[in-house]
């Protein structure tokens, strides 16, 4: 059976992303229907975002503990692991999104649950369990479908059932072996995760870890990782893998071989973009969309097609999807009306993708940065002044934690005098990375930024320090 509806706008995809974009358009009175062929909520909410923190939370809270005298002869026990495992459960509601599919419904934006294809200019089918609907956009359709693990083309590796994030974040027990691949934020982040839970982690990587962060994030995190009994090898190639009954087997590159019970795979994403259509309007199947700040997608006639989120080939975190979606809602909505302006800055552009991305890696320490790194900067051609400072000096990280490691780094554009690059990497330092955001996308003078008087003894006062240092 076959129904046919026309709305306003169309939205597929139901993640974070979508719901945002949705909810923007729909607030000025559109008509918004969102198709999902999975769970509302996206893989943010049930296999990225916030199970992974739920399972790093309780490890982390256990290692601050102990870093405290007084507060680490009273924790003598270690994690208990099904606890965990029941309140990630708790974050994802047992992997049922009836109480996000309820907002939906309470923000006034339609829901169909199915699987949906381009069909052409603003229309969209989807293949639902009751037969087909015909969805028919006046203004203009949004492919928020997100993106799906790369898994590297290495012989018996497909047919070897490995984890992705999903089965990473959502397992139901605790290996007793567990491999990795991947030195980026997923590997590092749940290599840590299961192996204060209990695993016996081997982390394999082909160079440094967290490579696009300044090198001193990634070399701090692997000590850490080290410390916590993690075996982290550098210079890992895979080159066979297979499963039997004993387990996962992993021959590297240089004949050396690693057995796990299982097997992580982070090596990448990729737009999830095959199969939707796109070739009915013009553009390539399972590439990625290009689009402007306002989230147009460029190559399309007519002004109607947009994406956001990881399918647009911008950021891909949660957050800044979120960001792009809700400047894409409000120019839909707006442009619903007539032509708009959309200058630099504006409600409708997402600039800040150029300038000022905030990223969290929520291992301990926690690495917190935001804009260029200094190497990213002097590429651009900035004349830059890099400094550096001590977190461990700073008194409020004296009295977070007995014996505090951690940097700060600033990187200033000494033309304006303003910051263009932050970095923290320390236990906390992710609710310092706001100010630091703020003070780049307002690009606060350094001289106006010294009157923004720390409180003591808290470990922002470290942004006095690099002021001091930077010679204010």
């Amino acid at each position: 059976m076959s129904t046919q509806r026309e709305v306003d706008v169309v939205v597929i995809g139901a993640g974070a992303v979508g719901e945002n974009v949705a909810d923007r358009a729909g607030r000025t009175g559109l008509d918004v229907v969102v198709v999902e062929k999975e769970l509302v909520g996206g893989e943010c909410s049930y296999w990225a975002c916030m199970p992974s923190k739920a399972l790093l939370r309780s490890g982390q809270a256990l290692a601050a503990a102990q870093r405290l005298k007084g507060a680490a002869e009273a924790v003598t026990g270690s994690l208990d692991a099904a606890k965990v495992l029941e309140r990630r459960d708790g974050f994802t509601s047992g992997w049922d999104d009836s109480s996000q599919a309820t907002w939906l419904d309470s923000a006034g934006l339609g829901l169909v649950r199915g699987t949906a294809r381009l069909t052409g200019t603003r229309t969209v089918s989807v293949e639902t369990a009751e037969g087909t609907v015909e969805l028919t956009a006046r203004q203009a359709v949004v492919v928020s479908t997100g993106s799906v693990p790369v898994l590297p083309d290495v012989p018996g590796l497909a047919d070897s059932r490995v984890w992705t994030s999903r089965e990473a974040t959502s397992a139901k027990s605790v290996p007793a072996r567990l491999a990795v691949i991947g030195g980026g934020v997923v590997g590092c982040e749940l290599a840590q995760a299961w192996a204060r839970l209990g695993s016996q982690v081997t982390l394999l990587v082909r160079s440094g870890l967290l490579a696009g962060q300044e090198d001193f994030a990634g070399e701090m995190v692997a000590e850490a990782l080290r410390a916590d009994g993690i075996d982290v090898r550098t210079g890992a190639e895979l080159a066979r893998v297979s499963r039997d009954d004993s387990g996962v087997h992993v021959t590297l590159g240089d004949g050396s071989t690693v057995d796990a019970d299982e097997f992580l795979v982070a090596t990448g994403r990729r737009p999830a973009t095959s199969g939707i259509g796109l070739e009915t309007v013009g553009l390539q199947d399972g590439g990625s969309l290009e689009v402007d700040d306002t989230g147009l997608v460029a190559g399309v006639e007519g002004s109607w097609l947009y994406a956001t989120g990881d399918v647009s080939g911008r950021v891909k975190l949660t957050h800044q999807g979120k960001y792009d979606a809700r400047a894409t809602g409000d120019a839909i909505a707006a442009r619903a009306a007539g032509p708009i302006e959309t200058p630099p800055w504006s409600r409708y552009t997402a600039t800040a993708d150029h300038h000022a991305v905030p990223q969290v890696v929520f291992t301990d320490p926690e690495v917190a940065q935001v804009g260029l790194t200094a190497a990213q900067a002097r590429e651009q051609g900035l004349d830059v002044k890099v400094v550096d400072y001590d977190l461990g000096n700073v008194a409020g990280a004296s009295l977070v934690a007995d014996g505090y490691v951690g940097k700060a780094r600033m990187v200033v554009d000494e033309q304006r005098t303003v910051i263009v690059g932050v970095t923290f990497v320390g236990q906390d330092v992710a609710e310092l990375l706001h100010a630091a955001t703020v003070a780049i996308v307002g690009e606060v003078p350094l001289e106006r930024l010294w009157h923004a008087v720390p409180s003591y003894p808290t470990v922002s006062e470290v942004w006095l320090r690099l002021l001091e240092t930077y010679g204010l």
